[in-house]
């Protein structure tokens, strides 16, 4: 953007840096405000406190909300280019953090939607450094994408699985037992096979009990399949990013987990 005044580019280093005093001090602010406004939501949805302090929670919530448009409108005033701020993650939770309030005078009920000002406290890892956990997190991300044909189909198998549970468990009880539909019997397979158990339905019949019994049983067993799955993609990653350096004739592309240098043959230290 050109034509930027000296007052733009001081405040820029400062709400979006992390490098200045300044800086450093608007995050911690920024950070403690956002924790309050939270603390505000919580509070406000609870009956009791809503009644006896309902007039100062609606006055510290307006205030939050004020000074969280201001920010969000000197983020874009200030940002090289508003475009892309105004549509980056941050930018849009940035202006999702303070729409609940105004949303709320013409849509009552909506501002409990305000808890999404939680998610602007991933700020911290900007603020505190944490990189590596950042890193940490992309590469989940990465192995959750690359297993998620085999999760899709995995999902799939159980999808059809319980169907045809809830469908014979409908069979077996009927409606003088609460299998009232197939619908709802499929609800009770998923609620059994994910060892949730709500017990809003139970089989009363011996073998309704018994059908229930190994729904749970092979319920322990395809819980543990998509950790399997993500736990292999990312140990697959880790082995590729993971390479030796031969002593030898200097080759930086050998796997770890080699015995001898494909390139020279010779053994590599510590295999």
């Amino acid at each position: 953007m050109k034509g930027r005044s000296d007052l733009q580019q001081r405040l820029e280093r400062i709400v979006f840096g992390t490098d200045t005093r300044a800086g450093r001090l608007f995050d911690v602010v920024l950070l403690w405000t956002i924790l309050l406004s939270v603390a505000l939501v919580l509070l406000e949805s609870v009956h009791e406190v809503r009644v006896r302090y309902g007039p100062w929670l609606m006055a510290a919530e307006w205030t939050v909300t004020v000074l969280f448009t201001i920010e969000y409108a000197v983020r874009v005033w200030v940002s090289r280019d508003r475009r892309r701020y105004v549509l980056s993650f941050y930018g849009l939770v940035d202006l999702l953090a303070a729409l609940p309030t105004y949303v709320s005078l013409l849509a009552p009920g909506t501002q409990a939607l305000s808890i999404i000002r939680a998610i602007r406290l991933t700020r911290v890892f900007r603020i505190l450094r944490l990189t590596t956990y950042t890193r940490e997190a992309s590469h989940l991300l990465l192995a959750l994408y690359a297993s998620r044909h085999r999760i899709i189909v995995f999902t799939l198998a159980v999808l059809a699985l319980v169907t045809v549970f809830g469908t014979v468990m409908y069979l077996v009880e009927g409606p003088s037992h609460g299998f009232t539909s197939i619908p709802r019997s499929i609800y009770w397979a998923i609620v059994t096979l994910t060892t949730v158990g709500y017990g809003d339905i139970a089989p009363r019949t011996a073998l309704g009990q018994a059908l229930a019994s190994a729904i749970m049983i092979l319920g322990y067993a395809i819980i543990a399949i998509p950790t399997g799955i993500v736990s292999a993609e990312i140990a697959r990653q880790e082995r590729q990013r993971r390479v030796l350096t031969c002593t030898t004739c200097g080759a930086g592309d050998v796997q770890d987990d080699a015995r001898y240098c494909p390139q020279c043959g010779a053994p590599m230290k510590g295999a």
